[in-house]
């Protein structure tokens, strides 16, 4: 099931640093206004958080499961399923918690009011699924996600606590959900904004007047909303000097990165790297012993896997491609791939 973003009114441009929106004024049908936008820019708009929900106002897959918290993968192997879940997975459905916090999927539950718990871990006013995480998002940061915040939601919870949870709610809903649509340039993001009046029966999504998302019929002429992605991934491996050179020659510059926002987007496209890590345009300097972009952005925004040991000189920052993608220090002479910014 692919995924569009239909929006009525003028002709709207939004620039942002990893990408750009550009609003399409003329009506197409969604394979149409996907090939425009192939050809024209880079693909249909994908919309990752709500930066983008913002920004945006002024082919069926398998469902897969995915955490709330935007930017945070879903690992397979850290799951903490009850015996014999998940058990409904070709429906699209939520997932709540057992008394002895092991998890469950449902169907049936989703739109039924349930208490759940947010980031900051408190059990909260039964709300069906889709409020509670508006309800998370408006208020703390969004529904409880990871299995390392629900590993620490186990250790501070009291015996009294988890009785609390047996005896006046069996079912609490957590953020980690299943899904059939995927967006049509096949990234992962996991960042959904549906708008809970509005119908989910079709097989193409469009914007209502909220800004949230709907559905329509793909056969329908709509305008539509492009991107224009501003990161790409070299799959060479070079050294950091080698891989600085050949961005500012063929593209602007190795990539930076200045926010989350900024890091969820460049970290998606690691799936398709061919090295361990990819190189940034991050850069230690020895005779002012401080890190720092190539593009003369201060460094405020940080990942990186631990803090700085010893002597840094000749070091430059990495992103790994698999686990939580953190930076990485690295020597100038390892060869990987490389992020350019265009």
């Amino acid at each position: 099931m692919l995924f569009v973003l239909f929006v009525s009114g003028q002709l709207c441009f939004i620039k942002c640093y990893m990408y750009e929106y550009k609003y399409i004024e003329y009506l197409m049908t969604w394979t149409e206004a996907q090939e425009y936008c192939r050809k024209n820019h880079t693909d249909l708009a994908t919309v990752t958080n709500m930066t983008d929900v913002k920004k945006l106002k002024t082919a069926k897959q398998r469902p897969k499961w995915h955490w709330s918290l935007p930017g945070l993968s879903f690992i397979k192997e850290e799951a903490y399923w009850s015996y014999g879940e998940p058990n409904n997975h070709q429906s699209e459905l939520c997932v709540y918690l057992r008394e002895n916090l092991t998890w469950v999927d449902d169907y049936q539950y989703c739109t039924m009011d349930q208490r759940f718990i947010c980031y900051n871990g408190e059990l909260k006013t039964p709300l069906n699924w889709t409020n509670a995480q508006r309800y998370c998002r408006e208020n703390h940061t969004d529904l409880i996600s990871g299995r390392q915040q629900l590993d620490q939601l186990n250790k501070t919870w009291t015996d009294n606590m988890k009785g609390k949870l047996s005896n006046t709610a069996t079912r609490v809903f957590i953020g980690l959900f299943s899904d059939m649509w995927a967006w049509s340039n096949e990234s992962s993001f996991s960042f959904r904004y549906w708008d809970p009046q509005s119908d989910r029966d079709k097989s193409c999504a469009v914007l209502t007047n909220k800004g949230m998302w709907s559905t329509d019929d793909c056969s329908e002429n709509r305008p539509f909303i492009c991107y224009k992605d501003h990161v790409i991934l070299i799959k060479e491996n070079r050294t950091w000097e080698e891989a600085l050179y050949y961005c500012r020659h063929h593209h602007h510059d190795l990539v930076t990165i200045t926010n989350m926002d900024e890091q969820r987007w460049v970290q998606e496209k690691t799936k398709n790297a061919s090295s361990p890590f990819v190189w940034t345009g991050l850069r230690y300097t020895c005779t002012l012993g401080f890190w720092f972009w190539v593009s003369d952005e201060v460094v405020h925004y940080k990942n990186w896997a631990s803090p700085g040991q010893g002597n840094e000189c000749d070091m430059s920052g990495a992103m790994e491609t698999g686990g939580e993608h953190k930076w990485f220090k690295k020597h100038d002479e390892e060869k990987f791939n490389f992020f350019c910014s265009k």
